[in-house]
């Protein structure tokens, strides 16, 4: 069995998000919500990781994040997404894109010459 390493990006008063790392290598993260009687998780990991370790991999998720908050639930319901990343955007990306788009406009709109 793999050493699986637990990051955790945010939490509300009802749910935490975790990066989830193995070997030095991010392999994916889950997402997990907590209701009064059951914990819900989603799970997204490579579309290379196979149902054996994806298996391990909820029951190290279950041991370490769900179990340590709420040791009394009734059932651990996981939903696994198996696929690649595509991309990671920010509102970042958006307001470059927005300037870039001003300075076209800008460039259109005069004699061609910046300001």
């Amino acid at each position: 069995m793999r050493d699986y390493y637990f990051e955790r990006e945010c939490r509300t008063p009802h749910s935490e998000c975790y990066a989830i790392e193995a070997e030095g290598n991010e392999i994916g993260r889950v997402d997990i919500h907590f209701t009064a009687s059951l914990a819900y998780a989603t799970l997204c990991v490579g579309e290379n990781l196979s149902d054996e370790d994806t298996r391990d991999l909820i029951g190290e998720i279950d041991e370490k994040l769900v179990l340590t908050t709420d040791p009394f639930r009734e059932d651990f319901v996981v939903t696994v997404w198996a696929g690649r990343e595509a991309a990671v955007y920010s509102d970042e990306d958006f307001s470059e894109d927005e300037e870039d788009e001003e300075e076209e406009e800008e460039l259109e709109e005069g004699n061609g010459h910046r300001a």
